[in-house]
């Protein structure tokens, strides 16, 4: 059966935040949308299930968690990426409207913080990234010896990445931190400003190291005196000792799961883990499906 593969870039900042891979059968026509530090990953996954099984076809767009929840919500897709589980708000929405989900927690993933290159710093304390976020430190002469004012590349606020990062530093982002709409974009920023500092997902810096070149890849001190932790180092992750580290969720509507099982049963394959481990994310032992 023909196989058709369309690559569109309608959004700055994403690498590659739409595919199609069409074929006939529309019944088993699938559309996935979401997350930005699922995206690429998505995107693969799909390449190659549906080289396996041409009977699918599969629209991936990202845009951010809370998009992806939307339009669930909304009627306009099967499947939700998202790096952050359902706000309590979100569950109301899903419940007034009686609309049932399948929640599939297939990964984690750890958010990484870069600065650029040249940047005087190698690690941080949570603490300190913190006051950083919030305002509360401006200038890098407070932390390191360069008079640099500080230049903070974040997400909008639909990006799960931000909520979680927010939620776990119990903060507020300051007004002066700069959206952008993907990885991609923070880390081009980042690249450019010498005084800047970005989050992305770990698994998008592990997965395109050219891409990444320019910027680093901060070591995170959870407390005064302890041991500074990659995102990258994946022994770390293993044993769950990274501050910032996160499962990655796929919200399914219940009226779709079995359109979408194929697809759900093709990431837990070896081909599917070993795509996820490539990306930079890791296996959980404890992959659940919840109605």
């Amino acid at each position: 059966m023909k196989q058709r593969l369309i690559k569109w870039f309608p959004l700055v900042g994403l690498v590659v935040p739409w595919l199609g891979i069409s074929c006939s059968g529309g019944n088993n026509s699938i559309k996935m949308k979401g997350s930005d530090t699922e995206v690429n990953l998505a995107v693969n996954l799909a390449e190659k299930f549906t080289e396996q099984d041409p009977n699918f076809s599969i629209a991936i767009s990202g845009g951010g968690s809370g998009l992806g929840i939307t339009s669930l919500l909304n009627g306009q897709a099967d499947i939700a990426n998202s790096s952050r589980p359902l706000s309590e708000e979100e569950q109301q929405q899903f419940k007034k409207k009686n609309i049932l989900l399948k929640t599939v927690i297939f990964a984690e993933d750890a958010t990484a913080f870069v600065v650029h290159k040249d940047l005087p710093i190698a690690e941080i304390t949570v603490e300190t990234l913190g006051k950083i976020l919030s305002g509360n430190i401006t200038n890098w002469s407070e932390l390191i010896d360069a008079d640099y004012p500080i230049n903070i590349y974040g997400r909008q606020s639909s990006s799960g990445t931000h909520s979680f990062v927010k939620k776990k530093l119990a903060i507020e982002f300051t007004n002066a931190a700069k959206e952008m709409t993907g990885n991609a974009q923070i880390i081009e920023g980042v690249k450019a400003d010498r005084t800047g500092i970005g989050y992305v997902g770990a698994g998008y810096v592990a997965e395109d190291p050219i891409a990444s070149q320019g910027i680093k890849v901060l070591k995170i001190i959870e407390k005064e005196g302890e041991h500074a932790i990659s995102p990258l180092d994946q022994e770390a992750i293993n044993q769950r000792i990274y501050f910032f580290q996160r499962p990655l969720y796929q919200f399914v509507l219940a009226e779709s799961w079995e359109k979408v099982r194929p697809f759900i049963a093709f990431e837990r394959s070896a081909t599917g883990k070993k795509l996820i481990e490539e990306h930079g994310y890791y296996i959980l032992n404890n992959q659940q499906d919840e109605i």
